[in-house]
């Protein structure tokens, strides 16, 4: 993939008859052709700067700032690869897979290759036709080292009428998810608001400022020290699952960024990533206009960690 080595840049000269607009609103108002959300991720990764300096996009600007802008060249498109999928549902609209852990979805700056998307389009050749050159055919997300159920659609109609029901809170998802601790209550909802960790940008948090976040959980295990449970994402933040079980004390068992001081004791378990895997996924069919549940079962590493965790419970005591 190309890279921001390449970037072409763009000089503005704040002349607004309003002084403190945003940032970003402004610099988008100046180039209509991107929108705003793009705009926004420009000065995130640090390609947009006011006065040679990097900025936040709710920065308010003054008469005297010069602003500049790189615009990174269009991405070359992901090649065809030979992955093996684990197909659970495919129609002319779309499919549903298991997505092995380890496994990223999508092409991005340090993973060009060997994605999710390399592999379908070896499967789907068609999806080249697609709008979108990174990511044809991806509705969802899950993290690299999360397993289970994504869909993929097959054309752009598919995609914008899957991603309404997201973006609408009417798709089913849950995740079985082993947390560290005996959870208590057994059942409840996590509320607690998720945004960029502002002591390192790479991760997420549980901040005062932050977007609106809801976690559904039920207890259907324990192992010792440990819980497995049933986890329901009420809203879709990013890492929303493994944020607010590290947030009450209950980190992924596994997880390397939210659970990272307890990672010796997940791998001394046999656990190479995080415990977290997407289980049920349901939503309305493209072709019926009906709903639709899919499931798939835990993976082999997975129930390993499970059954030596059930072994070491039963143990008697000395």
């Amino acid at each position: 993939m190309n890279t921001i080595t390449r970037a072409k840049t763009k000089t503005l000269q704040f002349d607004s008859p309003t002084p403190g607009i945003r940032l970003d609103k402004y610099v988008t108002q100046a180039l209509p052709e991107f929108s705003r959300s793009y705009i926004q991720k420009l000065i995130e990764r640090g390609y947009v700067l006011v006065n040679g300096q990097k900025a936040k996009a709710s920065q308010s600007l003054a008469q005297t700032d010069k602003i500049t802008i790189g615009l990174p060249p269009p991405p070359t498109y992901p090649l065809a690869e030979p992955i093996s999928l684990a197909i659970i549902h495919e129609d002319k609209d779309m499919l549903v897979i298991d997505k092995p852990a380890g496994l990223t979805v999508h092409p991005a700056p340090g993973h060009p290759s060997h994605t999710l998307v390399n592999a379908i389009l070896a499967h789907c050749p068609n999806l080249v036709k697609s709008n979108d050159l990174v990511r044809p055919g991806i509705v969802h997300r899950l993290d690299k080292d999360t397993s289970g159920l994504i869909v993929i659609a097959k054309n752009d109609s598919v995609r914008k009428y899957l991603a309404d029901q997201f973006r609408s809170r009417a798709v089913t998802k849950a995740y079985l998810v082993l947390v560290r601790g005996r959870l208590s209550p057994e059942q409840g909802i996590i509320e607690a608001p998720i945004g960029r960790d502002p002591h390192n940008r790479q991760r997420m948090a549980v901040i005062a400022m932050g977007k609106e976040a809801s976690t559904q959980y039920q207890v259907r295990k324990y192992l010792g020290n440990y819980t497995l449970i049933k986890a329901i994402p009420l809203t879709g933040r990013t890492h929303q699952i493994r944020v607010h079980f590290a947030a009450i004390g209950s980190p992924v068992v596994g997880d390397p960024v939210y659970g990272r001081k307890y990672r010796d004791e997940a791998l001394a378990s046999g656990l190479k990533r995080q415990f977290i895997h997407a289980y049920i996924l349901g939503f309305c069919l493209p072709s019926s206009k009906k709903y639709r549940e899919f499931t798939c079962p835990l993976p082999v590493d997975l129930k390993q960690v499970l059954e030596s965790l059930s072994q070491e419970a039963q143990k008697p005591c000395l």
